[in-house]
């Protein structure tokens, strides 16, 4: 939201200019923009043939001006990935492991004490898993 807030007579008809780029959060650079133009016009009260004037003008002037300027995207010089990394699939095998491992105080169990987990632990795995 852009608000005009000193409204004189004085500023009738004058042209400002607003700019937006877009650009991705990561990078600095921009991926596209658009200039917009705002004029102040007076009220309603105004003669019609005023107003028609202006807006051929506006007009006029939106038509010559760039409506979005797109910069080709570079590719990235990384291979295209098919799936999910070496690293995720190794991560979630540790986390479905350690979750299928005894908590500790379970006395019945054939796994050997030291590979018993605490809840603690299990909640951990739980959560990096989820």
């Amino acid at each position: 939201v852009i608000r005009h807030r000193d409204v004189r007579a004085s500023h009738y008809g004058v042209i400002d200019k607003f700019r937006l780029q877009v650009s991705e959060q990561s990078q600095r650079k921009a991926l596209g923009r658009k200039e917009i133009i705002a004029t102040l016009l007076p009220s309603a009260k105004e003669p019609p043939q005023q107003k028609e004037e202006e807006e051929k003008r506006i007009k006029e002037h939106l038509s010559e001006s760039v409506f979005f300027e797109q910069t080709l995207c570079q590719p990235e010089n990384r291979p295209a990935s098919s799936g999910p990394s070496l690293l995720t699939v190794f991560l979630g095998i540790v986390c479905i492991a350690a979750l299928m491992l005894p908590t500790l105080g379970e006395m019945e169990s054939l796994v050997p004490l030291y590979l018993h987990l605490s809840v603690n632990q299990k909640l951990v795995a739980a959560y990096v898993l989820g």
